[in-house]
């Protein structure tokens, strides 16, 4: 199965809906990426879509990405510098338990749009969002193979 055969349509904007959602509580962007395999270490997979993304280009440096390789059976959240200069060491623990919960019930639309969800509360504390906030990263799912 392709990644982006992985959920269906409705899943999508499930998820999609999570994100936009999620960043109506915070200045901090959030995307989800999904690819079929990676070889190595997922965060150094993740941290490679999050370049690839433009993720580092926002401009307090908060972006937030959910990484998820299907058939390794592995996911990421990494937060970009400006994040992570803020945070506890382990900020996204709950959020990894919640998912890591969902998936294990193979809740895969559930178990990333909590997480997102879940993301948005956590971040509203350190960069809440703007009157003149911009949504500076899409909100739509990317994919790889």
């Amino acid at each position: 199965m392709k990644a982006k055969n992985f959920f269906t349509k409705e899943q999508k904007e499930q998820i999609t809906n999570a994100i936009k959602k999620a960043e109506l509580n915070t200045s901090g962007e959030i995307r989800v990426h999904i690819e079929n395999s990676f070889k190595g270490n997922v965060l150094d997979r993740a941290t490679d879509i999050f370049k690839m993304l433009k993720m580092h280009k926002t401009e307090l440096r908060n972006g937030v990405l959910f990484y998820l390789a299907i058939k390794n059976k592995e996911f990421a959240i990494l937060g970009d510098g400006g994040i992570n200069a803020k945070v506890p060491e382990n900020f996204w623990d709950a959020i990894k338990a919640k998912m890591v919960e969902n998936f294990k019930e193979n809740k895969f639309t559930e178990g990333l749009s909590e997480g997102i969800l879940m993301a948005g509360e956590q971040l509203k504390t350190h960069f809440p969002h703007q009157k003149d906030d911009v949504n500076e990263l899409p909100d739509d799912i990317s994919f790889g193979e």
